[in-house]
């Protein structure tokens, strides 16, 4: 093979990779937001689960975390298109730009562990603890900006007498835990199936 021939083989394996991680990237953000559709309330106020997060955290874990950023970032915006302006979570220009764009955006963040857990996992290593430490960035960071948004613009709909932070920290911390809990619970069930969706071959 010549100089140039390799190149051009060089070339074209890695603009096929892009494409497959493109494509990756627009089945799994439509798959978080078919997700969106199944009931998430927990019966307790605005406490809910995300189940996007689980296979957008998946996503930012195997392909790391400029794709997971670019993922969420895509998946913000159409919910903000889909639920936001029709469920009335669309307040104001920043408001929106806060809570969808930025705040799925962050859950990218998780892919920061992306090289240490395929590692872990490659050399046959129990990964859990690593899925769990980033997924905790990316799910904590997403509603950081939640908490933030709700003591800002969402004061009025908290209890008589209850001051908005608190109130914005008990609705977004509690669904940072419950989906802290979820994504432990699938974790540890389906930890083999996991791992093969977090390695990838190319």
């Amino acid at each position: 093979m010549t100089k140039s021939e390799g190149s051009f083989f060089v070339t074209n394996v890695g603009k096929n990779s892009e494409l497959i991680v493109i494509t990756e990237g627009a089945l799994i953000t439509a798959l978080a937001l078919a997700l969106s559709f199944v009931p998430h309330t927990t019966g307790v106020s605005a406490v809910e689960f995300s189940y996007g997060l689980i296979p957008m955290a998946i996503f930012a874990l195997r392909r790391g975390v400029k794709a997971g950023l670019m993922a969420g970032l895509v998946w913000g915006i159409l919910d903000l298109v889909l639920f936001g302006f029709s469920k009335g979570g669309f307040l104001n220009p920043l408001q929106g730009f806060v809570e969808y764009p930025l705040a799925f955006g962050a859950v990218g963040l998780i892919g920061l562990g992306s090289n240490q857990v395929k590692e872990s996992l490659e050399h046959g290593k129990n990964a859990i603890g690593l899925i769990l430490f980033y997924s905790s960035i990316g799910f904590f960071a997403k509603y950081f900006f939640h908490f933030i948004a709700g003591g800002i613009y969402w004061g009025l709909y908290a209890p008589k007498n209850m001051n908005p932070w608190v109130y914005s920290l008990v609705i977004n911390g509690g669904s940072f835990v419950a989906n802290m809990i979820m994504l432990l619970i699938l974790v540890v069930v389906l930890n083999r199936v996991f791992r093969r969706l977090i390695l990838s071959k190319n």
